[in-house]
This record gives C-alpha cells, structure tokens and sequence, in this order.
C-alpha cells in the first residue's frame, strides 16, 4: 500500500499561518496527500506559541516539526510536554522538554518521524545528528521513517540524505526557506530534497520586509524584523512511500501562490 506524505516549508508570520489555514486542505486534496508535516518553527516569526500550533493543527497538519527558535517563545514549553503531535530536534539536549520523534498511525500504517537539526552555521552546539538518526533507525527499524533535517548548510542536508538512503522513506531539510531544485530519489530509495522553502510573504527576504534586510547587510541600524506585506505561497513536497518495503516510489516539488 501506498502513502502520500506532504512535507510544508517553514511557516513564516501570521500572514503564513493565514494562507495555510485557507489552502493547506485543498492542495491536501488536489495531491491526494495522506499525511501531512508542517514546519511551524517561524509562526511567531521567530517561534511557535500554542494558538500558533493549533491554527496549524486546524489547517490540516498532522505532526509539526520545530528548528533553531524552538524556544523562542517560551509559553510553548509545557505545550511541548502535553502534545505528542509537536516535535523539536531530537538531538537538543536531553533534559530540554518534548520528544524529537513519534510514530504515528496513518491510513497505510504507522511512519516514525524525526525531527533534526544541524550543527553548521547554528548559534549553539546540539548533539551530533548523524549518530543520533543512526541509532534511531537501528531502535525503529520496523516503520517507514520520514525525517525534517532542519540545517542551515546544503552539504550537511545532503550528507544525512545519503546517511539514510535505504533507511528511510524521505528526507527533507528546512531552516534556510529558498527552496531547491533538487527533489529526488536516492540511488536506493529515499526521497530526498534540500530544502522545502517557505510559507509566507512571497515578496520578501525569507518571509522579512526587503527594505530591513538590506539594511542589516549594509549594516544600518535597523529594528526588529517585520513580515513583509503582499501576496503569500506556500511551497513543499509531496513523496509517495511504499508502506511494504519503506522506500519512496515518486518524489516532487509542490508549489502554490497568490
């Protein structure tokens, strides 16, 4: 039996929250998506707040994935420890509240999803994620595994793709929201693309007025970073697992704007 599982790029500002909450089920419906994973680690435009998750949750997510701002917005942290539906990474420090990875029934069978963040170019030093994705495949060998590599540099993205080629059923990364033009399938099936891109203001700088983010290279003094206005999209992927063996049998980009 076959599973259709939609990954979302980050969803940026209430204008991203917004146009997911009016296209998320239709695109759901049009792709013929079975199971669908958000990231939601910029809803706050730098983190997530409860009223945030559940407007994701109401937009048709199944499980939302977390990244760097995770604790960005503190009123999330005992949210974290009630839902098993919210991931962050799973390679932040052990006694941090939440849980990194969860199995979840779809209407094919269960899938284990992982949340990871890399160690590139990020302002704090998780634990290493390619161990740790090892020996959460060796514990969970029995489910397809779908994985949000949240990381900031495309080498990285690209080596845990090839880590767990064979190993799991997809692997996409997150954080930088530009997405790539490299979705695909791995020489022994996994499906694999670098990064999602975003859900948020179309005309913008990864989701930030352009005006401020010129300023802060040319290194003007600027203020706290605003979404930009206009029109939005929303961008992702849609892989097709193979719930028998694990593996992904079609992989593509999808995209949806105005």
């Amino acid at each position: 039996m076959e599973l259709n599982v939609l990954a979302v790029g980050d969803v940026v500002a209430p204008a991203g929250l917004n146009y997911l909450g009016k296209h998320l089920r239709s695109l759901k419906r049009e792709l013929g998506a079975d199971f669908c994973v958000v990231n939601g680690e910029n809803a706050a435009m730098v983190g997530l707040t409860p009223a945030h998750a559940e407007q994701i949750f109401d937009a048709g997510a199944d499980v939302i994935t977390l990244g760097n701002h995770t604790w960005n917005q503190r009123d999330i942290v005992p949210y974290l420890g009630d839902c098993p539906y919210i991931l962050r990474p799973a390679n932040f420090p052990p006694q941090q509240p939440g849980r990194g990875w969860g199995v979840f029934e779809t209407k094919a069978g269960p899938v284990l999803v992982l949340n990871l963040i890399g160690r590139c170019g990020m302002p704090f030093g998780p634990d290493n994620p390619f161990l740790l994705a090892e020996r959460v495949l060796r514990e969970e060998a029995a489910r397809p595994v779908l994985v949000d590599f949240h990381a900031e540099a495309t080498s990285e993205k690209l080596a845990m793709g090839y880590l767990l080629d064979g190993r799991a059923a997809a692997v996409w990364g997150t954080h930088t929201h530009v997405p790539t033009a490299d979705c695909q399938i791995l020489p022994s099936g996994t499906g694999y693309v670098t990064d999602l891109g975003m859900t948020g203001p179309a005309r913008s700088v990864l989701g930030v007025m352009p005006e401020q983010s010129v300023a802060n290279f040319r290194g003007d003094l600027t203020g706290r970073f605003k979404p930009a206005p206009g029109p939005c999209k929303l961008e992702g992927a849609l892989f097709t697992v193979d719930m028998a063996t694990g593996r992904c049998t079609a992989a593509r980009r999808v995209e949806r704007h105005g």
